[in-house]
């Protein structure tokens, strides 16, 4: 193992638990799909089917791990308190004709709506955290009204070598170190794999699991601690991974943000990637032909920061340096723990650098204290391009933020940088806990009047969709329009998908998957994102439940053929 796939398989990491009985690992294409996961019979030796003899020897190894090294489960990281109810994964689905129970699909919805999420291949041993999943992608093709479901797995080198093992053996990145004894077994362990030639963690060691981009007429499933995986989408709905992408050769390291911006004029796409050792932050970009240009380091963040998004306007690129940190490679092998701490006394800040910058001299940072955006949501320049206002959830209670979701509160601000003076603005947009909020995509990098966000209540289950207006005054509540999915229904992020040849920027139509804890069922929406109430157009009955999940995105049809 490398230096850096060493520092990438221990760094985003949380404390693991000790189960008192260790069920064997049944592969979910053999398991019904059930709300709550299944619970096998406790046994000392995998026996999955197919698994070599040295992968028997090394799972029972992993047992002893789980059975007497690692330290009490904590809730957060409890398999059968994580994957219960519609968090628990599903079985792959082939592409299905699904029926429209209500109303009409627009016209204008040709392609497909594609959402990533995760989705485990087998049962974990031990702990679990929601980020670990291998990624599901769960596509809905809409072609003349009519409406065809796939459920696939990203096919990523982790995936296809457990799968051809038949067992899980690449270590969870979130919560499979947390002591110094812990880190000694787990890394001793996959040394040993990697000698016996069970996988080799050059090839990735990511699921793929936490949204979609779609540039240089490639479509990519993305995680920030691999590099992107290329899928398409064939002529009858189904999802096929092509391969992991590295942009022939040029793009070097092990992992690229999940969070890539795509320019819709230029065509341009603008990312980063971050990590626990020198230079933390690392930019880059990509021409409409999807050519990479060389990195930029940022070599004036001092400390391993934790920076999941960004964001681009029209001439800048834009970074925050949040409350949240990493913890350096020594950190997390002696402390073990969350692999993010956070420094209440930290002062949050905003980098701002030109998006075509070739070195790092003309970047500049921002104090802006108690700014903490895990997502942007947009930014655009003002004044002549001597102002810079960013859109972005603010999270009040950082602290909560890898392992209780459900104690998560993010306010929606809107954030002002005077690059003349240094003066720094800011303004709530919404009082309401929001997250996972979107655009009208053809806004990007240009000023935007409507943003959509999910109602978090509580993060990762969206009980609705709110329409903000940030046309209006400093102290007016910004909402315009919600959509409440009704009792024990919730749903995830929406998506803006623009009528052709519409006139205004609302002038389209949010989409979301939304899940029925009562029935159990999954429906896809379809909501007027023009009308005062997100009037719903469309109801599609899906056959499969699909679990909550990420990020997602709608590709169109004339852009699918291009694939």
């Amino acid at each position: 193992m490398n230096a850096l796939s060493f520092c990438f398989l221990s760094k985003l990491v949380s404390r693991p638990f000790s189960m008192q009985s260790l069920p064997p690992q049944p592969s979910l294409a053999t398991r019904r799909n059930e709300t709550k996961p299944q619970i096998p019979p406790s046994t000392a030796l995998s026996s999955s089917i197919g698994a070599t003899v040295t992968t028997s020897i090394f799972d029972t190894f992993e047992d002893i791990i789980h059975n007497y090294i690692d330290p009490p489960l904590r809730p957060a990281l409890d398999p059968r308190l994580v994957l219960s109810g519609n968090f628990a994964p599903v079985n792959e689905l082939p592409p299905t004709e699904c029926e429209v129970i209500q109303g009409a699909l627009p016209s204008c919805l040709d392609g497909a709506y594609i959402r990533n999420g995760p989705n485990p291949q087998y049962f974990p041993r031990g702990s679990y955290h929601l980020f670990d999943g291998d990624g599901m992608l769960h596509s809905l093709r809409i072609s003349q009204g009519r409406a065809t479901l796939c459920s696939r797995y990203v096919k990523t080198y982790k995936y296809t070598t457990e799968r051809k093992l038949g067992s899980s053996i690449v270590p969870n990145l979130f919560s499979s170190f947390s002591s110094l004894p812990v880190c000694i077994a787990r890394c001793a362990l996959c040394a040993a794999r990697i000698i016996m030639g069970h996988y080799d963690p050059a090839k990735g060691i990511g699921h793929a699991n936490t949204s979609l981009a779609l540039f240089s007429n490639r479509l990519y499933a993305l995680c920030e601690y691999d590099l992107p995986y290329n899928v398409r989408l064939t002529s009858d709905g189904d999802i096929e991974t092509l391969g992991r992408h590295d942009f022939d050769g040029t793009l070097l390291a092990a992992n690229m943000t999940a969070h890539p911006k795509v320019d819709p004029d230029s065509g341009e796409a603008f990312a980063f990637r971050y990590g626990p050792i020198r230079p933390f932050l690392t930019y880059f970009y990509f021409d409409a032909n999807g050519n990479k240009h060389p990195d930029v380091h940022m070599m004036s963040l001092p400390h391993p920061s934790f920076v999941h998004d960004f964001a681009i306007t029209k001439n800048y690129a834009l970074f925050a340096d949040i409350e949240m940190r990493m913890k350096t490679p020594i950190e997390m092998i002696v402390q073990g723990g969350p692999p993010m701490v956070t420094d209440p006394a930290k002062v949050a800040r905003v980098g701002v650098i030109p998006r075509h910058a070739e070195n790092e001299s003309e970047m500049r940072w921002f104090n802006v204290p108690g700014f903490n955006p895990m997502h942007f949501v947009n930014a655009w320049e003002e004044d002549n391009g001597n102002a810079i206002v960013l859109i972005a959830p603010n999270f009040i209670s950082i602290q909560h933020a890898l392992e209780r979701l459900d104690h998560v509160n993010s306010m929606m601000e809107k954030v002002r940088i005077d690059l003349k003076t240094g003066l720094v603005t800011r303004q709530p947009v919404s009082l309401r806990n929001l997250e996972f909020a979107v655009i009208n995509p053809s806004y990007l990098t240009k000023k935007n009047r409507y943003v959509y966000s999910g109602i978090c209540e509580p993060l990762a289950k969206m009980s609705g969709v709110v329409k903000l207006d940030l046309s209006k005054g400093e102290f007016e509540e910004c909402t315009v329009a919600s959509r409440m999915y009704g009792p024990g229904c919730y749903g995830g992020e929406p998506f803006f998908v623009a009528k052709e040849g519409g006139e205004s920027e609302d002038d389209g139509y949010l989409v979301s998957y939304v899940h029925n804890e009562n029935t159990g069922e999954s429906r896809f929406l379809v909501m007027d994102a023009k009308s005062p109430h997100l009037h719903i157009v469309a109801t599609v009955k899906l056959p499969q439940r699909v679990p909550y999940g990420f990020h997602g995105l709608f590709v169109r049809q004339s852009e699918l053929n291009n694939l």
